[in-house]
């Protein structure tokens, strides 16, 4: 992740679609934002552009990382358990981190606790069960995900859904073909990051821009992530 989060398109695409949305959907110019999962802290980095960010990750080993890259401030911690107050930030991004928690709906009781009325939780989940393969096992998931669990999952737990989207649209046949291989082969289960010459992967940082941009107007119907906007509603402030 250290050496390929800045440049491979997955990682670039996913952190423009989620910058994007927090642009859009965040009431406050520079929001106090909670980076849940922060890993090695790219996006941390780029929060650091627009928002006023806090990383937490469970893993040692990802906050040493981000540490090697000048980030603070970055706190170990379960996504289960914040080690914070209620109401503490206006937005929290969280990219890839719920799949992995045997307690999803727990870790999103936490993050909406953490934010304060009227905040927003930005995320995104991999999609479809029917993707399921050796990639999956290797990153330890728990499950992957439609739109209308996570829709359940979030409004469970009091969010309110501002926008639900599938994401990896336009490359989702080529996604579907790719996990069929892998079920296929033999061996050990392995995490799948496919190479690709620069020029494709420029190409491919492009297209994902664009369909970052088609997600912050309408929702796509398919693809092999579900991304999420979610608020925390304002009446909470008079409970």
């Amino acid at each position: 992740m250290y050496e390929l989060e800045d440049r491979y398109w997955w990682f670039v695409g996913r952190r423009t679609l989620a910058l994007g949305l927090l642009r859009k959907y965040s009431h406050v110019a520079t929001p106090k934002t909670l980076d849940l999962g922060c890993g090695t802290g790219v996006i941390f980095g780029k929060l650091k552009e627009v928002a006023d960010p806090v990383g937490f990750d469970f893993s040692r080993l990802a906050l040493q990382y981000c540490r090697k890259r000048g980030l603070e401030p970055i706190v170990q911690a379960d996504a289960h358990h914040l080690p914070v107050q209620d109401n503490q930030f206006d937005a929290a991004i969280c990219l890839d981190v719920y799949e992995h928690l045997k307690d999803d709906s727990q870790a999103l009781r936490e993050t909406f606790r953490a934010l304060r009325p009227g905040g927003i939780l930005v995320l995104s989940v991999p999609a479809l069960m029917a993707l399921w393969g050796p990639h999956d096992v290797a990153l330890h998931h728990f499950r992957r995900y439609t739109r209308s669990l996570m829709a359940s999952r979030l409004k469970a737990v009091g969010f309110e859904i501002e926008r639900l989207s599938y994401s990896v649209f336009f490359l989702f046949p080529i996604v579907i073909f790719i996990r069929f291989l892998e079920k296929r082969r033999k061996g050990e289960a392995k995490a799948s990051l496919p190479s690709v010459p620069d020029w494709m992967n420029r190409a491919l940082i492009g297209l994902q821009a664009f369909e970052a941009k088609l997600i912050e107007s309408v929702p796509l119907p398919w693809g092999s992530s579900v991304v999420a906007v979610a608020r925390k509603p304002i009446v909470e402030e008079a409970k």
